[in-house]
């Protein structure tokens, strides 16, 4: 009898550990999908593919632009952009940014967006629209900034 106690106990205590190890496991993943779950991330042939499929992704995008990847939080403005742009140049609604002007920093990031968001404001030199960009030779990364977003969308 007290064997059977015993090995019950024992199986009651492994089955507790097992549990709270699992426990442990789940919770970065529960923080994970948590903290995650209002990204979006595409990919696009063209721009003009890729302004079809979201209505969010900015209309100066060009139509010939390739390699689209887009990332954006469905609930707010926060929104990055990478394309291959034909001429390498920006598109033409794209002005320089005033001089000491610094760009915030991306409220996303992205692995195929630089330094994962850090220090991209550094690089921007110019605004199209509501988003900070730069181009990298013919590589065009840009960036839309939450609070940029609401306060257009408050004046609008």
């Amino acid at each position: 009898m007290k064997t059977k106690i015993a090995a019950g106990a024992a199986a009651g205590v492994a089955i507790v550990a097992l549990a709270s190890v699992g426990a442990a496991a789940a919770i970065p993943a529960a923080k994970d999908w948590y903290e995650g779950r209002h990204d979006q991330s595409s990919q696009y042939a063209t721009g003009a593919e890729a302004k079809a499929d979201r209505a969010s992704v900015p209309r100066w995008l060009p139509d010939d632009a390739r390699e689209i990847r887009y990332a954006m939080k469905t609930t707010g403005g926060d929104r990055l952009l990478k394309a291959t742009l034909p001429t390498g140049k920006l598109p033409a609604e794209c002005t320089a940014l005033p001089s000491g002007t610094r760009a915030k920093e991306p409220g996303l990031s992205a692995s195929w967006f630089p330094g994962s968001g850090k220090d991209a404001g550094r690089a921007a030199q110019s605004r199209c629209g509501l988003y900070y960009a730069y181009t990298d030779g013919g590589t065009l990364y840009a960036w839309q900034d939450n609070d940029d977003w609401i306060n257009d969308n408050k004046s609008s």
